[in-house]
């Protein structure tokens, strides 16, 4: 009853306004179907709401928005498995090359050698035999005067000696600070030139002394020069000490 009391004046409204403006002060006449007399209700209360339509299409994408700020950093993460060796670069131009160096020291060749021989075939026994006959002796190590070689260089030596054996038996020593450290014996043949000799290498310090000499008495002292025959001594460094 209430909605249809409404609805009449929402009419009786709408009628009444579309007449005053078409003919302003004229009286409107009663609605069709009303007695003479008639009053407009009181409103009604509103009515309730109704159930809610059905959701509407999606509508168009818009446009791409600006780029937004860059994150935070995130957690270290852990650490991945050894990659495989990669194949061989090419191989990179020759480098710049160094400066010079500085000089160095020169290089001291050690010196140290003598060969001699017998010029006469008398010999003392037990006495450094004098060979007087000079082949080289260019760093004056060898004295004539005394038959012996001088050390002045510490190292090792190479010494031998060829003797020609005639008219007796020979028996030499090479003596190496008064003590005999090689011995040579040869029994001479009746009516023959015979030959002996020998050779030994030798450390020395400086201020050894090495000779030859006749070991024993006279017996054995045939030791024989001449012009076609000889008796000879010889030595020479074959290295120096380094420390």
């Amino acid at each position: 009853m209430l909605l249809q009391t409404a609805l009449l004046l929402l009419v009786l409204h709408r009628h009444v306004g579309a007449t005053t403006a078409e003919e302003p002060g004229v009286p409107l006449p009663p609605p069709k179907g009303t007695c003479e007399g008639w009053m407009a209700g009181i409103p009604g209360h509103p009515g309730h709401n109704g159930t809610p339509g059905r959701d509407g299409r999606d509508g168009t994408p818009g446009e791409k928005g600006e780029k937004g700020d860059a994150g935070l950093l995130g957690p270290k993460g852990e650490t991945g498995d050894v990659g495989g060796t990669g194949a061989e670069g090419p191989r990179g131009f020759p480098g710049i090359p160094g400066r010079k160096g500085e000089p160095g020291e020169g290089a001291y060749v050690y010196r140290s050698a003598f060969s001699v021989g017998l010029e006469t075939g008398v010999t003392v026994p037990s006495v450094p035999i004098r060979f007087t006959k000079i082949f080289y002796n260019q760093q004056n190590h060898y004295d004539a005067s005394t038959g012996k070689f001088y050390c002045n260089i510490p190292g090792l030596y190479y010494f031998s000696y060829h003797i020609t054996v005639y008219m007796k038996d020979v028996k030499v020593g090479l003596f190496k600070k008064d003590k005999a450290v090689l011995f040579t014996y040869d029994q001479y043949q009746e009516k023959n030139v015979d030959q002996a000799s020998g050779s030994v290498l030798l450390h020395l310090e400086v201020g050894d002394q090495v000779w030859l000499q006749v070991y024993g008495d006279g017996d054995h002292n045939g030791l024989y020069a001449d012009n076609v025959n000889d008796c000879t001594f010889t030595g020479f460094l074959l290295y120096h000490d380094t420390n």
